[in-house]
């Protein structure tokens, strides 16, 4: 939910607007317990290793050094919430590579986490497989995540909600509210 996904940028993803609402909700909804991740992408595409370095030559108007800071922030109406709400930056599409996030997480005691936001195929593909792989229970909320493809979007929900159904639950936001 960063400006560099609602704006018009390359990576523009028009599915945002219809999902914000829900995203908001959820996070108003217990700010103090609301983790926001943020894709950071480097300044310049050769500051990054491998594969990623092509990556990034091939989106290089979606560098740091192109984009600037502000595009890189949440959008207005959930920036608001930090605090308390917490940002945790990451430069991959998993939140949890670093380990920081489940460190924190661990130490609190989290054990379910309920995941909002974009890309449904990408980013949060990879936080719900990831924290599946961490041993948390996951709430996807299918009414707060988007893709700017939606053959994709679509395909992912299936994928999660079959495959790892034991581990995942997909919910509508008001159904996840609901269960407070």
């Amino acid at each position: 939910m960063q400006r560099m996904f609602a704006e018009d940028t390359p990576w523009h993803v028009p599915w945002m607007r219809e999902v914000s609402p829900q995203v908001e909700e959820v996070a108003r909804w217990r700010p103090e317990r609301t983790v926001f991740t943020r894709f950071v992408p480097p300044k310049r595409a050769a500051e990054m290793p491998g594969m990623w370095r092509n990556y990034y030559e091939k989106w290089n108007t979606m560098t740091s050094d192109r984009l600037g800071p502000n595009m890189i922030d949440l959008v207005p109406s959930l920036r608001a919430l930090v605090p308390p709400a917490r940002i945790f930056d990451k430069m991959t599409y998993s939140p949890w590579t670093s380990g920081k996030l489940h460190h924190v997480l661990q130490r609190e005691g989290i054990e379910v986490v309920a995941i909002t936001g974009g890309e449904t195929d990408v980013c949060v593909l990879a936080a719900a497989v990831g924290a599946i792989d961490l041993g948390y229970e996951v709430i996807l909320l299918k009414d707060a995540v988007c893709s700017g493809a939606d053959q994709t979007h679509d395909a992912s929900l299936e994928l999660l909600g079959d495959r790892f159904s034991v581990q995942l639950k997909i919910l509508s936001t008001e159904a996840f509210l609901g269960r407070a």
